[in-house]
């Protein structure tokens, strides 16, 4: 069930943190244009503590996997066109997210940090925390160890405990509500690909298509509630049919 909803929870929760804050408009390439780019600013920045946080909830279970490290790319993507010289700030995001996953002794530091570095910002705060619980949701369950990282954090940025469950429980519900709708040939035309093509071409076209309609974590400050819904309603249907194709063609 997971992997028909792997990257449309990523709308979903953007959807869910921004609606309370649809001015919220301080990652641009404007505030960002003077930043001095290195590992070391990179690293104690509040983009750069997220990441690293990441890494911890990425790892909990003991491995990144395939539809987390996509998810994962995707934010390096988000992050990084905001920053001047977007491929070394690239590079820079894989390098503190690989180096962060194998360390388990520095979380509720790292939290501490990213609370000083965002001035308990209410706003910054839930967008980061929706995030990462999205993110232990992906392969479509929580694990003990995902969740005692995430409650790790949350206490750590003194993140309020109503709104945490809040989050919480609407993964919960997606998770729980989820189903497949469209049909063989409608996932074919979905994607805009034929029975007849390889996988490798139907990967294409998918990866192509989430590109084009996910709501990304930057790009979608200021976007209203339709807006968020539709791009949410939108991924899900291309994740629910690259599924179906992907079980057709075992």
């Amino acid at each position: 069930m997971g992997n028909l909803i792997v990257l449309a929870l990523l709308g979903a929760v953007l959807y869910y943190v921004f609606k309370s804050y649809s001015k919220y408009t301080d990652y641009s390439k404007e505030a960002f244009k003077n930043f001095s780019i290195s590992y070391e600013s990179i690293k104690k920045s509040e983009l750069g503590l997220f990441v690293a946080l990441s890494a911890k909830v990425a790892k909990a279970d003991g491995k990144v996997d395939a539809l987390e490290a996509q998810l994962i790319g995707i934010m390096f993507d988000d992050i990084s066109a905001i920053f001047p010289e977007p491929t070394k700030t690239k590079d820079i995001l894989k390098r503190i997210f690989d180096e962060e996953k194998d360390r388990s002794d520095n979380t509720e530091q790292l939290a501490h940090s990213l609370a000083q570095a965002i001035k308990n910002d209410k706003a910054k705060m839930q967008q980061f925390m929706g995030f990462l619980i999205q993110l232990a949701f992906v392969d479509g369950e929580v694990s003990e160890s995902e969740e005692d990282i995430l409650q790790t954090i949350a206490e750590a940025l003194e993140f309020n405990p109503d709104m945490y469950h809040a989050i919480f429980d609407q993964f919960e519900k997606m998770m729980a509500n989820a189903t497949p709708k469209a049909n063989i040939s409608d996932a074919y035309k979905l994607l805009g690909v034929s029975e007849s093509d390889d996988m490798k071409t139907i990967k294409k076209a998918y990866r192509k298509l989430v590109r084009e309609y996910h709501p990304d974590i930057i790009k979608s400050q200021g976007k209203s509630d339709e807006y968020m819904q539709e791009a949410t309603a939108k991924t899900q249907e291309i994740n629910q049919a690259y599924e179906m194709i992907k079980d057709a063609k075992k």
